[in-house]
Parts: C-alpha cells; structure tokens; sequence
C-alpha cells in the first residue's frame, strides 16, 4: 500500500505536523519504507511524504489533526493544524489509465539487484532478490524487498513507481484547481481521522 502525507495547503507548522506524524507511523508500524520526502523551507517540515507498507492502513485515509502552540510562531494563536493524508490505488498499471497522462516507458527504468536479508529463510539470503527501480527522467528511486522472488519484488517495484508519477501527475493537475483543492481539504478537516497533541506529538 502506498500512502502520501501531505501539508496540503496548509502553513510551516503543518509541514512540521507531516514530518511528525510519519515519525510517529513508522513506530507504529515498523515495516514502513520511505519511498520519496519533499523537505519544506523550515527544519524538519515537509511539504508532502510518500511511504510504502504491508499494512492496510486505509483507516487513515483523511486527514489528522494536531493539536499544538505554533513552534515555529510565537504567542500564534492558532492550535489545531492539519496533515492531509491520501491511500494511493496502486491496482491498476498506469499504462491502462487513459486519462493519467503519464507513461511509463521501459527504456527509462533502471532496475538493478541486491542481496536482502530478513524472514524467508537462506534462500532469500544467498540470493539477491532485492530491486531497486530508478526512473532515469526524474531520479526518483524506489526499492523492493518484500517477495521472495526478485520478479515479485520488480513487480512492487513497478507499482510503486507507477504510483508516485501517478501521484506527481495528479498534483500538477490539482495545483491547477487551487480553489477546488483548498474547499477539498476544508471539507476534510471537519472530521479528522485521528488526532495527536503537543510537540511530543503523542495520540489523542
């Protein structure tokens, strides 16, 4: 499952709520990888996070809400700032998808192998079954170590790429509908998800 967190719309003290939250993710759920972070202008603040996980952790499809003094504006009055977060369909091959606007051509993927350690016994030891998948346009990189195979793992790989230019794709379309997109996220934050409070960013 691909998941995105991002500071939407929003200002610095929700960039900072996104690189919280993804820490606070990969706590609680270990088998996180880190796919793609698009840092801020302020330490530790991200405009948007993408991650992969084995987890279904569609319940956080939403937006969270994090209850904190402003840290990066004193006497701010403001408390409650939201990260927007989005489940990426990583179902269907981009290719399919008409409408996408993208393309995923196979002369601009790099795939190399490595080996990986972990569960599955010697097997997956001695043999490298690890990819990693680098589109060459963008240098975006993403790796692959879950299945046992390394045509498995190529697969998710593919997928994930698939997902990321997908996503990149529809911001670009997105930031064209501004408007639309600021009404999107006020209709989100009504009823968030789950909710975390102070700067030790502990849940509600």
């Amino acid at each position: 499952m691909i998941v995105q967190l991002s500071s939407g719309q929003g200002p610095a003290e929700c960039e900072l709520g996104v690189g919280k939250l993804f820490s606070s993710l990969r706590e609680e759920f270990p088998d996180i990888e880190l796919i793609k972070a698009y840092p801020s202008g302020i330490k530790d603040g991200y405009k948007s996070i993408l991650f992969s996980s084995g987890k279904d952790l569609s319940f956080l499809d939403g937006s969270v809400l994090w209850i904190c003094e402003s840290p990066v504006r004193e006497h701010h009055k403001r408390k409650n700032w939201f990260i927007d977060v989005s489940i990426i369909d990583v179902k269907n091959p981009l290719v399919e998808d008409e409408n996408s606007g993208v393309e995923i051509k196979e002369k601009d993927l790099l795939f190399e192998r490595f080996h990986c350690g972990g569960k599955g016994g010697q097997n997956v030891n001695k043999v490298e079954t690890g990819v990693r998948l680098t589109h060459i346009p963008s240098g975006i990189s993403v790796t692959s170590t879950a299945e046992r195979s390394q045509e498995l793992n190529r697969k998710d790989a593919k997928k994930k790429m698939t997902a990321i230019l997908s996503s990149i794709n529809q911001k670009a379309k997105a930031d064209k509908k501004n408007e639309a997109w600021r009404e999107h996220n006020r209709l989100q934050r009504g009823n968030p998800v789950r909710t975390y409070k102070g700067m030790d960013f502990k849940r509600v």
